[in-house]
């Protein structure tokens, strides 16, 4: 079943037509602890995160591994506006009046959707084949934000539904019903069948386990098997409960003392000369007269026979253990508790004072998403508010040694104030540092045409690389000009000649000249070429093994038989 809302026609490709923007780095504003590097990795953008996203395109399509969005809830009391340049009359006209969105905008659900639907496209290519998103979300959207996950991330691809019971208290002022206590985290994967170490990973089974399930104790036995847990109740007390009423709960139950061997079925004559014996219930006389069905079904106990073990004492009373299983190997639940929302704003205090920010996410609840990936990876927050996401990676690096790092993206005036300013203090006397950044103007043709917006040499190969491929550029190690190519991949290399020089890009020196092309002939590998024009034919060109790919705008895919 597929999601349809008011807009969906207009924004359905939106992603696709969002112009690519340089990242411009504000080292006043940046963190560089003395003798560090500035750290290009972790980032701060302050900007729309729409175009921040795509900007990040050229480098990391594919390479993030844990994204956490806490989009707006829409609650209608937020007064957020939604603004994208979408390119259709109709969707202009449609948002001119009905901007900010509040409780009062009776469209305001299809607003939040053509807001969400280009950002979650963007994010879903972002992410690595490994790569999981969680996003935050309460009752208000969280019907319509799984609807259009299926659709953008596949249904195989969804993970689970995290309750997160934030306020045991309740919200008193929640509306009609009962007072909410919880939000909601729904986790989709990039590619299920990759989510090896999602599966595995012990530090959320610790975590996420809700007290109630964590506190129980049970009576531990041990013998020469290892540990048990009595089962003092075997049977089932229902009445109801009977040969046509539940017929998987009425079955014999046979032990083999000697083999430890558990079995209820097929049992021959053959089976009880071997030392398997009936076992009853553990009841007492008052109960043996009603006595209708066991707890548990025949196809546990098949399928548990191998924890399952019995004894009879001295006095012949049976008693039942179960092996106690490890606790690290119990699959973890989809509840979070102990984790209260009011946490967050202590989190926050802690390093900036009080009053900052209203509703920020705990940094512990964080942690425990994070800590799902690998200890490497790189962690984005495009709606990042107050940056308790950023706080979450650099304590999880502290505690086990890892080196993830951090991705922010907020438009709002406050990011240098509190988000950034939270990491500055927070990495106070730490090797950490972080680049901040805004967003360039859009690369375009009639920019570069009149010289007004001329990106870098890396920015430029990194944007007509992606246009070209789909695919990221690692840009630390780039080419420089036109002395070498600016990538090598494996089946062809990449050069491309331009300066952010309007003379030297109106002068002859940035086309692709025979010279030029022989020199790069040389070099016996296919080549493609991105440059302002060129001086010799397509035929001159083929025989060369070579491909032309006027800037800005590559003329074609030219991975399609392989990068």
């Amino acid at each position: 079943m597929r999601l349809d809302f008011e807009g969906k026609q207009h924004v359905y490709g939106h992603h696709l037509t969002v112009p690519i923007s340089p990242l411009v780095v504000d080292k006043s504003k940046s963190l560089q602890p003395q003798g560090v590097e500035l750290d290009a990795d972790n980032l701060i953008i302050q900007g729309d995160n729409l175009y921040a996203l795509k900007a990040l395109m050229p480098k990391y399509v594919g390479n993030i591994q844990c994204i956490y969005i806490d989009p707006p809830y829409n609650t209608g009391n937020e007064d957020w506006i939604y603004n994208d340049n979408v390119n259709s009359p109709l969707q202009r006209q449609w948002l001119a009046t009905q901007a900010p969105v509040d409780g009062e905008d009776l469209e305001r659900h299809d607003k939040w959707m053509c807001m969400m639907w280009p950002r979650l496209h963007l994010l879903r290519e972002l992410l690595s084949e490994d790569g999981v998103i969680f996003v935050s979300i309460d009752s208000n959207e969280q019907h319509h934000l799984r609807m259009m996950m299926d659709e953008i991330f596949g249904e195989d691809n969804f993970v689970n539904n995290f309750v997160w019971v934030n306020n045991l208290k309740g919200r008193q002022i929640s509306g009609y019903g009962a007072a909410g206590t919880h939000e909601y985290i729904l986790v989709y994967a990039k590619e299920v069948s990759q989510l090896a170490q999602f599966r595995n990973s012990v530090n959320l089974l610790k975590s996420m386990m809700p007290t109630i399930y964590r506190n129980v104790r049970y009576d531990v036995h041990s013998d020469e098997l290892g540990d048990y847990v009595v089962k003092n109740e075997l049977h089932n007390t229902n009445s109801k409960f009977n040969e046509v009423t539940r017929p998987n709960l009425v079955f014999d139950i046979y032990y083999n003392s000697k083999t430890q061997e558990v079995r209820c079925e097929d049992v021959s004559e053959q089976h009880l000369h071997l030392g398997f014996a009936k076992i009853p219930p553990k009841l007492n006389n008052s109960d043996r007269a009603r006595f209708h069905a066991w707890r548990w079904s025949r196809s546990k106990v098949i399928r548990d026979s191998h924890d399952l073990h019995f004894a009879i004492d001295s006095n012949e009373n049976i008693r039942v253990y179960t092996k106690v299983r490890s606790y690290d190997d119990t699959a973890f639940k989809d509840i979070i508790t102990d984790i209260n929302t009011t946490v967050g704003k202590k989190d926050l205090e802690a390093l900036l004072g009080n009053n900052q920010f209203e509703f920020p996410k705990p940094v512990n609840l964080i942690k425990l998403l994070v800590s799902l990936c690998n200890d490497d990876a790189v962690v984005l927050d495009s709606f990042a508010g107050s940056g308790t996401t950023a706080q979450s990676v650099v304590e999880l690096n502290k505690e086990d040694g890892g080196n993830r790092k951090f991705i922010l993206v907020e438009l709002e005036d406050y990011v240098d104030r509190i988000t950034a300013e939270r990491i500055r203090r927070l990495m106070n006397g730490t090797p950490g540092s972080f680049s901040y950044c805004t967003l360039g103007s859009p690369v375009s043709i009639s920019d570069l045409l009149r010289g007004t917006s001329l990106p870098s040499y890396a920015d430029m190969a990194a944007s007509i690389y992606y246009n070209a491929t789909g695919e990221a550029l690692d840009t630390s190690s780039i080419g420089h000009f036109d002395d070498r190519p600016f990538h090598r991949s494996v089946k062809r290399d990449y050069w491309m000649l331009y300066r952010p020089d309007l003379d030297w890009l109106r002068s002859g020196n940035s086309a692709l000249t025979m010279a030029t092309a022989e020199r790069i002939h040389n070099n016996e590998r296919p080549a493609v070429v991105f440059a302002s024009h060129k001086y010799l034919s397509q035929k001159h060109l083929s025989e060369m093994n070579i491909t032309f790919c006027q800037i800005p705008y590559p003329t074609a895919k030219v991975n399609q038989s392989g990068t």
